[in-house]
């Protein structure tokens, strides 16, 4: 027996709410090259963290590659009171050329390189990146077979024949043949790409070989532009960090990025289709730095809170943008515009004594959007809010986890602190309104006795203002009053 025979016992109540546990949503998760960098403090495909005002680290990288220019230019964007991002590097090894780079920026899910080594970054680091860019390596296409219509179905055939490709100027396409039913038997009715191969110029002669004495199908085949491999691979890696990735588009026509754009499909990827010149020699660099740090910026002025929009903020540290983009706030003929509505943003030029510009002068990047198929989720600040919300509940109240049974105490204390955790954020204007409860068509007296219970709750992000409707009319009533006027006037006179 523990309890003294005479004496105080003290036993501490811990069954109140929990003050919610916030996560930091500005880690920066920067892949790319440094052929100069000391290996010993940057080794490949290993994540290692760092402030990016850490000189002696930022020397080990070296001026090559594309690691040096990235931080140089997330710093250049970082605000008042700021001194450094934080982010995890991991470099790669920086092939023959772009294709071999690609290859190591991809890396491998089971030996956890390239972009996998961001999910050893919790475990070896203790910090996980939510904000990811690998510029330079997300805007290259290159083209492949991308349909394939049969044109005749042939006769004959006992066996699907080979599917062969000639000619095109590409190489690794291969395909297979599905033989028909019915009245259809033995006869060629579809073709089904298996590798669209790649380096494609011109579409390829399709020819049939085999099928057991068949004859007569013929087919003719469609090359597209192919996605790029590492935006291909990006969203399951971003679903698993809970994190979103800044992604280069070409940064040339907008026909080009409009074939970009096309293959891209995730809430995660936020597109920028404008690289940036920098420096004396006004290299062109790409635009995904920047807006990564004008993102971690914008977390930073509202206290980490990841629920603003990085539009109409200034770009600094640029001598320009990549090209000019015609942009007009009251045109939605502008090129700049059609790129806003296909979800890219932009860097666009201030200019003085323009109205419809979108500054009177510097360098401002415009851009509100991801690449989701869903409106509801479009804006980048609501889809990382709802991620904030979910990490923060996520680390709040895994506390109760094992440590209470389920009573009516422990229900009303999880519910209260979601509601105080909603509350918060609502003041704070992040949130317009939520809704918590426990209700019973969720929980059943089964699930009770399993230990298991579920929480509702919904809250709705405040949206981001891109479209100001102005209605302009003239007003009769005031000629009323200057007729009032008038004859009181007159009156007077008389």
């Amino acid at each position: 027996m523990s309890d003294p025979i005479f004496g105080i016992n003290i036993t501490r109540v811990d069954d109140e709410p929990r003050p919610a546990v916030a996560s930091d949503m500005a880690v920066v998760g920067l892949i790319g090259t440094a052929p100069a960098a000391n290996a010993a403090t940057f080794p490949l495909d290993t994540p290692v963290f760092m402030y990016s005002d850490e000189a002696t680290k930022i020397a080990s990288l070296g001026l090559t590659g594309t690691l040096a220019d990235a931080i140089a230019g997330i710093n250049d964007q970082l605000g008042e009171f700021q001194v450094a991002a934080k982010i995890v590097v991991v470099r790669v090894q920086e092939g023959a050329d772009i294709d071999a780079t690609l290859v190591n920026v991809l890396g491998n899910a089971g030996t956890k390189t390239g972009l996998f080594a961001f999910l050893e970054a919790g475990p070896l680091l203790g910090v996980i990146p939510r904000l990811i860019l690998a510029p330079g390596f997300t805007s290259q296409q290159k083209k492949g077979v991308g349909s394939i219509a049969v044109t005749a179905q042939g006769a004959g055939y006992t066996t699907a024949p080979a599917v062969s490709f000639t000619g095109g100027g590409g190489t690794g396409a291969t395909a297979h043949a599905v033989l028909g039913t019915g009245p259809d038997a033995a006869k060629v009715v579809s073709v089904v790409i298996d590798n669209p191969g790649t380096g494609y110029t011109t579409a390829p002669a399709v020819a049939f070989t085999g099928g057991g004495g068949g004859a007569g199908a013929t087919a003719t085949a469609t090359v597209e532009k192919l996605a790029n491999p590492v935006c291909a691979a990006l969203p399951p890696i971003l679903e698993k960090l809970l994190a979103h990735a800044v992604v280069d588009g070409p940064a040339t026509t907008l026909q080009d990025f409009t074939d970009w754009r096309e293959t891209l499909s995730s809430q995660r990827l936020i597109p920028v289709e404008t690289a940036v010149k920098v420096g004396v020699d006004a290299s062109v660099k790409p635009g995904s730095p920047r807006v990564v740090g004008i993102g971690v910026r914008r977390d930073h002025e509202f206290q980490g809170r990841p629920f603003h929009s990085w539009a109409n903020q200034a770009v600094q540290g640029i001598v320009g943008p990549n090209r000019p983009i015609d942009f007009s706030l009251t045109d939605g003929s502008t090129e700049g515009q059609t790129i806003l509505a296909g979800n890219g943003g932009v860097i666009v030029r201030g200019e003085m004594g323009v109205e419809s510009a979108i500054a009177s002068g510097g360098f401002v990047y415009i851009g509100t959007d991801n690449c989701g198929d869903d409106d509801l989720w479009r804006f980048y600040n609501v889809t990382r809010g709802r991620d904030y919300i979910h990490l923060l509940f996520l680390r709040t109240l895994r506390f109760y986890l094992g440590k209470f049974n389920i009573t009516g105490q422990t229900v009303e204390a999880i519910v209260n602190t979601m509601k105080f955790a909603l509350r918060d954020l609502k003041a704070d204007g992040d949130i317009l309104d939520y809704k918590v409860g426990f209700t019973r068509d969720q929980n059943s007296p089964e699930n009770l006795r399993l230990g298991r219970f579920t929480v509702d709750f919904a809250a709705e992000e405040a949206p981001v203002l891109r479209y100001l409707g102005i209605r302009s009319a003239r007003y009769r009533p005031a000629l009323d009053t200057l007729l009032d006027e008038l004859l009181a006037q007159i009156d007077v006179a008389a």
